[in-house]
This record gives C-alpha cells, sequence and structure tokens, in this order.
C-alpha cells in the first residue's frame, strides 16, 4: 500500500481505531515517554499509536508508537498478515518478469528489472515548503523527545540518515539515535561497523560528510531502512510500497531525500572537528544506556511540511515497545533471504523477551546428521545475526513463535556438553557483557531430534494423537458441552 504522506498513513489508523489523540499539554521531556512507554505494554497488541497535539514549547505535534503493533504494520505494508510480506513481493516482483525479488536484489549495481521501482527525482516537494538555512536553523524548535532521566540531551529516534562515502561515492541509508546537542548541531551514534568505518574514512580522507536526516513521510520507509544489508533501502521501499519513492535533492547539499517527508534536517560531519568533546548518554533497546564521546553533524538546513508532524520511537526499559514490532516486520522481510541461503530453513523468530538481539529462534528441515551447527555456523557467519548471543536451533515441527514450546524443546532434546556450541564473535556496541572491547561470547544450541550417529540413545517417538481422532473429536465438540 502507497501512502503518500504520513498524515495519510495517520488517517488510515484512525478509520481503523488504531490512533489516540491527545489534545492536553504534555512536556516533550520524559512525560510523553512515560505515557508511550505505559500505553505499549497495556495489552498484547501493542496499544495505539499516539498523536500528541499539544506539545510544550513546540508548535508541531508528535507521533509516538506509530508501527508498534501486529495491525499496524501489516496495513503499513498492505498485508493481511506479517507472514505475507514474502509472498506480496515476489507477486509485485513476478509481474515484471519470472523470478524472484531476491535474485533481483542481487544485481547490483543495475538491479535488473527492478528499475520500475527505482526512486524518480522531482524538482519540488512539500517537505521543503519551508526552508531554515544558516542562523535561522534552530533545533529547539523541534519537539525532540528526551525518553529516559540518564540521558543527556533530547534524542532523535526515529530518523533515517542519509550520506555517502566520502571514496567509493555509494549511497549509504541507515537508522541510528541522533542527540541534539546544541542550536545547530548534532551527534550521531555510531554504533554499527559499518557507520563507524563510513565516518572513519571520512576523518582520514579529511572531507566533511554530507549528512541528511529524514523524519516521517511513507512508514514504509523506515521499515526498509531497518532491514540490515540492503544495498539500496529506496529502492527496496519502493518494492514495498509498490510504487517509485519520489526524491527531492536537499538545499544545502546534493544528497537526495524522499519528498513526502515531514522534516528534513541537512548538514555535514566536520573532519576537522569530528567528535564530541564530551562523552554523552544515549538510552539502547537493551533497557540501558550507552555513554561516550559521538561524531558530531553541523546542521546547515532544516525543512519542513507547512504543517508537519514529527515522529518519535519510544527507546522501551523492557520488551515490548514499537521496536520490538518493528524487529518483527523486520524479521518477517529477512525470512525468504535466509531461506535462499539456507534453504533447509523452515521458520525463525527473535522474541520479545531477546530485546531483537539476544535470542534466535531457528527451525529447520532436518535430512542429515549435524545439519543444526551446519546452520549455526552459516548465521554466526552474517553480519546481523551473527552478533545474537544465543541461537536455538529446532526442527520444522516446533512452532519457534512459540517461545515455552521451544524451550520444551531444548529441556527434552539438548544435551549440555554435545548440543551447547560456544563461539566467540564481534560484540554490539551496546553490549555490556562482553569479554574484550571488541570480542564478545555467543552460544548456539541444537535441540533437533537426534539421528542414529548422532546419539547413544535410541531416540523416542513424540506424543502424537491419531487424525482419526483429531477428526472424531472436533465433529462432536458441540456435543460434550464444552462451548463456554
Amino acid at each position: 500500500m502507497t501512502f503518500a504522506s504520513l498524515a495519510e498513513f495517520l488517517a488510515v489508523l484512525q478509520d481503523n481505531g488504531e490512533l489516540v489523540r491527545i489534545t492536553v499539554p504534555v512536556d516533550s521531556a520524559l512525560e510523553m515517554a512515560a505515557i508511550t512507554d505505559r500505553v505499549a505494554k497495556s495489552s498484547t497488541d501493542g496499544g495505539p499509536a499516539l498523536l500528541f497535539e499539544n506539545v510544550k514549547n513546540s508548535k508541531i505535534p508528535v507521533v509516538t508508537n506509530l508501527l508498534g503493533s501486529r495491525r499496524r504494520l501489516c496495513l503499513c505494508l498492505g498485508v493481511s498478515g506479517l507472514d505475507d510480506v514474502g509472498a506480496e513481493l515476489d507477486r509485485r516482483w513476478l509481474t515484471e518478469q519470472p523470478g524472484g525479488w531476491l535474485d533481483a536484489l542481487k544485481l547490483v549495481p543495475g538491479w535488473g528489472g527492478l528499475s520500475k521501482w527505482s526512486p524518480k527525482l522531482v524538482k519540488s516537494a512539500n517537505c521543503q515548503q519551508v526552508v531554515r538555512l544558516g542562523r535561522d536553523v534552530n533545533l529547539w524548535d523541534l519537539p525532540v523527545p528526551r525518553c529516559w532521566p540518564g540521558e543527556s540531551d533530547p534524542v532523535i529516534t526515529s530518523g533515517q540518515i542519509v550520506t555517502c562515502h566520502p571514496t567509493t561515492g555509494k549511497s549509504a541509508i541507515f537508522n541510528s539515535p541522533l542527540v541534539v546537542t546544541a542550536q545547530s548541531e548534532l551527534a550521531i551514534y555510531d554504533g554499527n561497523h559499518d557507520q563507524r568505518d563510513l565516518i572513519n574514512a571520512a576523518i582520514e580522507s579529511q572531507q566533511n560528510l554530507p549528512v541528511a536526516i529524514v523524519l516521517g513521510g511513507d512508514p514504509v520507509v523506515t521499515l526498509a531502512a531497518s532491514l540490515p544489508g540492503m544495498s539500496d533501502p529506496r529502492l527496496f521501499a519502493g518494492l514495498l510500497r509498490g510504487s517509485s519513492l519520489e526524491q527531492v535533492r536537499c538545499r544545502s547539499n546534493e544528497l537526495e531525500v524522499p519528498a513526502a517527508a515531514e522534516i528534513i534536517i541537512e548538514g555535514y560531519l566536520d573532519a576537522a572537528n569530528p567528535r564530541s568533546s564530551k562523552s554523552l548518554s544515549v538510552a539502547r533497546g537493551n533497557g540501558r544506556y550507552v555513554q561516550r564521546e559521538l561524531p558530531i553533524i553541523q546542521v546547515t538546513a532544516i525543512t519542513h511540511r507547512a504543517n508537519p508532524v514529527f515522529p518519535a520511537i519510544v527507546v522501551s526499559s523492557t520488551p515490548p515497545g514499537e521496536e520490538s514490532w518493528i524487529a518483527l516486520a523486520t524479521e518477517r522481510m529477512t525470512l525468504p533471504l535466509l531461506k535462499q541461503l539456507l534453504p533447509e530453513i523452515v521458520d525463525i523468530h527473535q522474541p520479545f523477551s531477546g530485546a531483537g538481539r539476544n535470542l534466535l529462534f531457528v527451525s529447520i528441515l532436518k535430512s542429515i546428521e549435524h545439519q543444526a551447527r551446519r546452520v549455526l555456523h552459516a548465521i554466526w557467519g552474517m553480519e546481523h545475526l551473527g552478533q545474537t548471543k544465543t541461537v536455538v536451533v529446532v526442527d520444522a515441527d516446533v512452532d519457534v513463535k512459540r517461545e515455552d514450546h521451544v524451550w520444551f524443546t531444548v529441556g527434552n532434546n539438548a544435551c549440555p556438553s554435545r548440543d551447547f556450541l560456544f563461539s566467540d564473535g564481534l560484540a554490539r556496541d551496546d553490549d555490556y557483557t562482553p569479554i574484550s572491547p571488541t570480542l564478545s561470547s555467543r552460544v548456539g544450541i541444537d535441540a533437533t531430534r537426534k539421528k542414529s550417529r548422532e546419539s547413544f540413545a535410541i531416540w523416542p517417538d513424540t506424543l502424537e494423537m491419531s487424525q482419526e481422532i483429531v477428526e472424531q473429536v472436533a465433529a462432536r465438540w458441540s456435543e460434550y458441552g464444552l462451548n463456554r
């Protein structure tokens, strides 16, 4: 489904009972986050999206918990269920030519027949209805929330950062928190290794790195930018929406940004003054703070719609929060790619309790001995999933979305000395339990049923009711008087 603007998506949410408007004055410092966090945990479906229409010290309303439920993710992606995302992508791609969309994504840099979904440059855009340059730039005019008491400053949490590599010129688009440190200054949280490499390359080349921060627009752009390893999220966003993404050139640099965005912040990373003079504290999705010196962006322009809405993702102290639901959508979009790389994979799931980074359940169609080990090592070799602390592999008949079922299977099928595999790997930037500053420990658990040459014991059959009795009970269910 295509949304021309964030306002259009909010109207759809309103019509579907998924949006609550809060009209009383609310402070963007802590109060807004406390309300959102409580709502997000108030029900199993994530609670409604919240539109704060009267934010203290700002004329701009704020929307939080925008994608914080399964239903809103489905509305955003135009599918009836998140498991339909892969099939819908294939359907759109097959209208162009035979083959899957994942095959097409490998045709970098040409992208083959996916040119239909490539971003298109336009001359003017609603995101530039209001333009503030130079001394007129004032980040304090934006209702940037401070979510937790330990954060040193307000933090932009829902911006897509657009830049390009200083030597290759290749576009880079990613999500990362941005700390508002002054009227025209931001600090970018460079938690990803690719982000640090890009910033270090700019510093070493002594070139100012142009940057644009995109806020709002079609929410599918947020989901596309959250998918790891995607060469061009803008093209993938076009494929997800079913129509190409219109782009407009920035006013103070040559970067291109989504024309339908609410707010654009333009600037550059100053190679001569690359990092903050003090440590800055940022709340992360593992319920902890990260504190260190961060790269500084000098802001040169702010452009926005005439009546913008500021989107904010409230980082939760414990799952679930909006980030948990976005990670779920990312998981569903990642599954088709994993199946192509590892055909034996049936399903994957990152439970909310793992905060999208500490737990991964994988079910496989096991055909040979020690196949789970091969899958574990393949996952550890992937940049995104390879930093997961605990990976559990189970058989295809185990529902990985049922956390109790997975741990029941681990308790029954896994022998700790044989089936717990330990490995060292690159530490996440927000992991406070590493064995060294850059090295972390991981465990993989083979909880699959063991074949004859994998175990000394005779592997017993599982309890399973006969299909005949299941059908008989189903047919007579109303007779039992149990429909209460």
